[in-house]
């Protein structure tokens, strides 16, 4: 019997940055000796799920486009049997992999994910959204096992404060861990990739989570 590999729910509004955070944690986590594949999530096509593969640095089997036809929400919590089904192949197929990523749809802070699915999931926000987002107190950011704030380099050509953001994050998630990053540049993404090798593989506790707890 193939063993099974552990899966990490990613979520969040249209527009948060899921996808380019993807690309920028599987190469890090590749480089650390993680076997990962990716299941996608989208209403009517396979966008991100092409776009990732376009990227290369998975082959291109290893990531899945689950066209979800409904509400992004039935898809990963009310009857997640697609994402269960595509999962099932990666690892039928692929029996070495340590780690799924399943990025849902594009939906709205009320999104979470059926653990029946997911052994753990991250929530990714954006700054751009605005700044009130973490006191709107919704399901998605304040449940989620991490909360990504990202996009945290355009705070100044938004409007955005930055502080405000971290100080009601922390009230609002009650201890659960946050972190900060920018995609583009790498910031914070050792984070997010420490706390993954922390909570689902195997406890393992890489530089990064050290470094950031001192």
């Amino acid at each position: 019997m193939p063993k099974s590999a552990a899966r990490l729910g990613i979520g969040g509004p249209v527009g948060s940055g899921k996808t380019a955070l993807i690309e920028g944690i599987v190469p890090l986590l590749m480089a650390q000796g993680v076997e990962v594949a990716v299941v996608t999530n989208d209403l009517l096509t396979t966008e991100d799920a092409d776009r990732l593969k376009r990227k290369g640095f998975l082959p291109a089997e290893r990531v899945i486009g689950v066209e979800t036809g409904s509400c992004p929400h039935t898809a990963i919590r009310e009857d997640p049997t697609m994402n269960q089904l595509a999962v099932q192949d990666l690892e039928l197929c692929f029996p070495q992999l340590d780690l799924i990523l399943i990025e849902s749809g594009g939906d709205n802070l009320a999104s979470t994910f059926s653990y029946d699915l997911v052994d753990a999931y991250m929530f990714v926000i954006d700054v751009g959204a605005g700044d009130d987002i973490p006191r709107k107190n919704g399901p998605g950011f304040v449940q989620s096992d991490l909360a990504v704030v990202n996009k945290i380099d355009i705070a100044p050509y938004v409007g955005a404060d930055l502080d405000l953001m971290r100080s009601q994050s922390r009230q609002y998630r009650q201890g659960k861990p946050v972190v900060y990053t920018n995609c583009k540049t790498g910031e914070g993404l050792g984070e997010v990739v420490a706390f993954i090798r922390e909570t689902l593989l195997f406890g393992q506790r890489s530089e990064a989570m050290a470094e950031s707890s001192l």
